[in-house]
């Protein structure tokens, strides 16, 4: 699985200690993890909670990654801002039980995390566990199991009714801010990353053109 992170600029600062703990957990069990910024606080390409839902969407609905971990100081504006972009499902994890039963309940496909509230000591101890919580073994098995399949068909009904109140992404990066959108897609690792894992051809051909413009 590709999994991209995404870092909102209030905790750039923190961008090394989360990339650390995802990768310590995620590479041992087969995933690979594509850091899409930001790195510092110091980066010329600044991220905000907004532009991290509409990278999340991109990256999601283009191929380019099959789940995103992202967040900001509380975690609620990225996952608010990821759920507003078409074919992303994104819940709010603070601690390894949030982790868990979003992966066995909802099975989506982002998650957003608080990295200033409650980010104290051993911080990095609680985010491995939710990443182990979350990619180890298969999701969506449900909990308590004998609700599995209710929760499996509530999960369909969602993803039908998403895509009945949302336009496909395409639209969307064409109706957008294309101001927004330039800032959102110019991090420094971006063209490396997105170009070489995309595979939705009109996502792909559209920000060739914005990132080259």
């Amino acid at each position: 699985m590709k999994i991209a992170l995404i870092i909102e600029n209030s905790q750039a600062a923190k961008s090394e200690t989360v990339h650390a703990a995802l990768t310590a957990v995620a590479e041992p069990l087969g995933h690979q993890v594509f850091h899409y910024g930001m790195y510092t606080p110091e980066d010329k390409a600044s991220l905000t909670y907004v532009m991290n839902g509409l990278l999340a969407g991109v990256l999601l609905n283009s191929g380019a990654a099959d789940f995103v971990v992202t967040g900001c100081g509380t975690g609620m504006g990225s996952m608010l801002a990821a759920n507003a972009m078409p074919g992303v499902f994104c819940g709010l994890v603070i601690d390894p039980t949030d982790a868990f039963l979003f992966g066995q309940i909802n099975d989506g496909n982002a998650i957003s995390m608080p990295y200033a509230k409650g980010f104290g000591w051993a911080a990095e101890l609680n985010l491995q566990d939710c990443y182990r919580k979350l990619f180890e073994g298969e999701r969506g098995l449900g909990y308590p199991r004998e609700r599995a399949e209710i929760m499996r068909r509530n999960r369909g009904i969602l993803k039908d009714l998403k895509a009945a109140t949302c336009h496909d992404m395409l639209t969307v990066l064409k109706s957008v801010d294309q101001d927004l959108l330039k800032a959102a897609v110019a991090g420094e690792r971006f063209q490396e990353h997105f170009f070489a894992n995309a595979t939705d051809e009109g996502i792909r051909d559209y920000l060739r053109g914005v990132v080259g413009g």
